[in-house]
């Protein structure tokens, strides 16, 4: 059954229609208006890596960057729900840390990382590091999670509860296992 719930948990991932998650971080403790308070906003992420780590694109002018960085850990989560949320559809919270690469040689695959972000985000190219005239400064992340914890839908019917990263990595995503469970 736990091969089964990661391979969802990959394919709410992977196939994502926008490829947008809600990411949460925490204010840092300095923060004369909010010290500690967690924040949470909708955020782009593209599933370029086979081993369930995601492409980021860092802006350090966002909230969610300026709190990353102030943490030593950098540690956040994502949770991704079904294309239509609802209590009896699967969603999952990643739990993990991001590295930031302010050379973009640093990151490794960046011709594919670069081309499956566009794929996901063509929106995103005036916002790609190193671009001359960009909007904003910006850097190539990558978030590799440290813990999935599922929710299947209704416990009594769906799993519920953490997915052992290392079957997680390994999980192959199998989108018609989301269509199965839209059609329950």
């Amino acid at each position: 059954m736990i091969s089964k719930t990661a391979a969802i948990a990959r394919s709410l991932v992977d196939s994502s229609v926008n490829s947008v998650a809600t990411m949460a971080t925490v204010f840092p403790e300095d923060d004369p208006y909010l010290p500690g308070y967690p924040f949470s906003m909708q955020e782009y992420y593209a599933s370029c890596l086979r081993n369930g780590s995601l492409s980021l694109l860092f802006l350090p002018i966002s909230r969610h960057s300026r709190n990353i960085l102030a943490s030593e850990s950098r540690i956040v989560s994502i949770s991704i729900t079904s294309e239509i949320p609802a209590a009896h559809l699967p969603r999952v919270s990643l739990l993990g840390n991001i590295t930031v690469f302010k050379e973009s040689s640093e990151m490794g695959q960046l011709t594919e990382i670069k081309e499956c972000y566009l794929s996901a985000h063509p929106d995103s190219k005036k916002w790609l590091p190193g671009l001359p005239g960009g909007a904003h400064v910006s850097y190539w992340a990558r978030f590799d999670p440290q813990s999935v914890y599922f929710v299947g839908g209704f416990g009594g019917r769906h799993y519920i509860g953490f997915i052992p990263l290392y079957i997680y990595q390994a999980a192959t995503p199998r989108p018609s296992l989301l269509v199965q469970r839209l059609e329950e």
